[in-house]
């Protein structure tokens, strides 16, 4: 290769260009595709990676792939060998493959120029249905992968710019809803397509060598920002354990239990100790594991440190085989989602003591995921998947956990109400906040969500996967635990309650209420400032009662006041009786 003269005003300009051109990818699957899940909850991302399938740029989107998206261009390498040539496409969602979960199918596209592949381009995007025994593909009692839906493994879904009509009629055959989903993976392709576009635009400007040079350029750029930045954080070792509840097939605490230790530029995590893979279909795969891994570090450094295999390579970690967070085939895998969040809560709650005024505590219920499926009359079958993402937050630092926010490491969008009412035989009957149930704090967690939905069809298959029914969201520095998720079937009647992972058929008028854990707090709750408190009042996200129990302050109602003197000496009372604050949520 021809030696290039690099200079670093020119490799932010290429940086930036690299980054459109995935963030343009992205807009193009927004724009096309056909699936609520991809265009309106943002299940998808897109990326580009140099001719050795190191990742260099990542569009503005889902953090959560950030580790699958290289292992399974791996993997397509590796299978093809020398058999790559100009306009092949490549497909693939096998998760022992390099990918994440079934539902998630990844499609890559080469670049050639004189010959030779000089980058791939790549969307990857959640399937509404990807067949298996229930729809939709993110049922929880599966207890083998094959249960799942259909396998993909590294596939040419385009041989020399001809359709492998075959694989594409595998595809439509095995799909409950084969317009949606060929229409959204004619999205990622369309993606890749338009990446290869942009990529040889930029190529054109600047040649195919002194492009190729900086892309190597901005992975060893990002390395050192990255290892420069960790070398600044505490060093040490710090552990800790969170629970997911259970699988929803052996009703036992399954334990993630991580070692964080930062030592000079690395970071090392060791999940020995962690509980064996379960039977049930919540495991996430060691390249979901690892994407976690990525992403919680990666919110504690410079936002200009990008999502690259340069930043990869900063990390050390260890996940035992056969353990919950590296099963074996042919372990489940459709609904690590839950999963995937438990394992950020159990790095940050490790990091939360090494850095307490860096990390918030625990956010809320945001781990749940709805399907409601069946057919109409004309026996067409309709699925709405809700994955819901709306967090809510932790108390941090410096400020109170959002209500309805996003996760930090989830960056995905609620699928509207009015879209799913329009679409699928539902009604959304409620979507609220849920007043009393913050997680109490200094600053205090966000307040858990309600929603309430309705069923308008006989023989609805109605999957919930939720967490947080045992395990509440944690404090940070003597904050409080937010309250646990709790779901009822027609709670104006029978008012059955539901465990966390369910799978069963509702008649016609059915009533689902999900109650989401909330966030915990940060701090002592007897520590936060009475106008705060008041606020919250004012807003109705906490009653005079509640707030008098556990904050100790004492709220003049009717003119919407605090009364300070009577707070001071409540407040001095209760800490000389050496009283924590009440935890007691409605």
């Amino acid at each position: 290769m021809t030696t290039v003269n690099t200079d670093p005003i020119t490799r932010e300009i290429v940086n930036n260009a690299l980054l459109s051109i995935a963030d343009t990818m992205a807009m193009t699957v927004v724009r096309t595709a056909r699936s609520a899940v991809v265009k309106d909850g943002m299940d998808f991302s897109t990326a580009l990676f140099t001719a050795d399938g190191q990742q260099v740029a990542q569009g503005l989107t889902l953090p959560a792939h950030l580790g699958s998206m290289a292992p399974v261009l791996e993997g397509i390498r590796r299978r093809f060998g020398n058999d790559i040539n100009p306009e092949d496409i490549f497909a693939c969602n096998d998760p022992y493959e390099g990918g994440s979960h079934l539902p998630d199918i990844f499609v890559f596209k080469p670049i050639f120029m004189d010959n030779e592949v000089i980058a791939w381009t790549c969307a990857i995007g959640h399937q509404t249905d990807i067949g298996g025994r229930v729809a939709g593909g993110v049922v929880c009692d599966n207890t083998e992968i094959y249960q799942e839906g259909l396998l993909i493994p590294p596939t040419k879904l385009y041989d020399a710019g001809k359709l492998n009509e075959a694989v594409w009629w595998i595809l439509e055959k095995n799909v409950r809803l084969p317009e949606k989903v060929l229409g959204d993976v004619r999205a990622l392709l369309s993606a890749v397509r338009l990446g290869e576009r942009d990529f040889r635009a930029l190529v054109a400007d600047y040649g195919k060598e002194t492009i190729t040079a900086y892309m190597y350029e901005i992975l060893d750029t990002t390395e050192r920002l990255a290892r420069a930045s960790v070398a600044k954080l505490p060093q040490g070792e710090w552990e800790f354990t969170d629970y997911v509840d259970h699988d929803g097939i052996d009703f036992r605490p399954i334990a993630i239990k991580v070692k964080v230790r930062l030592k000079g530029d690395t970071v090392h995590m060791d999940f020995t100790g962690t509980s064996p893979q379960s039977k049930g279909s919540i495991n996430p795969n060691l390249h979901y594991t690892r994407s976690q891994c990525f992403a919680t570090i990666k919110c504690l450094l410079d936002a200009q440190i990008q999502s690259n295999s340069g930043f990869f390579r900063i990390f050390d970690i260890f996940a035992p085989e056969g353990s919950f967070v590296n099963p074996l085939h042919p372990a489940p895998l459709a609904a690590r989602g839950l999963s995937g969040f438990r394992i950020c809560h159990a790095i940050f709650g490790a990091l939360a003591q090494a850095m307490p005024e860096r990390i918030p505590a625990a956010w809320g219920g945001g781990e749940v995921g709805l399907s409601f499926t069946g057919y109409t009359p004309q026996r067409k079958a309709w699925v709405h998947l809700d994955l819901i993402n709306d967090g809510p937050g932790g108390g941090g630092p410096h400020l109170d956990g959002a209500d309805g926010l996003s996760s930090p490491v989830n960056n995905m969008s609620i699928i509207p109400v009015e879209v799913a009412e329009a679409e699928h035989p539902i009604i959304v009957q409620k979507y609220e906040l849920v007043p009393d149930t913050e997680g109490a704090g200094k600053y205090r967690g966000g307040l858990a969500i309600r929603r309430q939905y309705q069923v308008l069809v006989d023989d609805t298959v109605f999957q919930l996967r939720s967490d947080r029914t045992e395990f509440a969201a944690w404090g940070v520095q003597g904050g409080l635990p937010g309250v646990m998720t709790e779901s009822r079937l027609n709670p104006d009647g029978e008012n059955r309650k539901l465990i966390g992972k369910t799978l069963m058929t509702l008649k016609k008028d059915d009533i689902f209420r999900i109650t989401q854990a909330s966030g915990g707090g940060y701090g002592d709750p007897f520590d936060r400032d009475p106008d705060a408190v008041l606020r919250d009042v004012i807003e109705e996200k906490m009653t005079a009662t509640r707030v008098k129990d556990v904050y100790g302050v004492v709220i003049n109602v009717a003119k919407r006041i605090v009364d300070h003197d009577a707070t001071d000496s409540l407040r001095k009372a209760k800490r000389g009786q050496g009283l924590r604050p009440a935890h007691s949520h409605q």
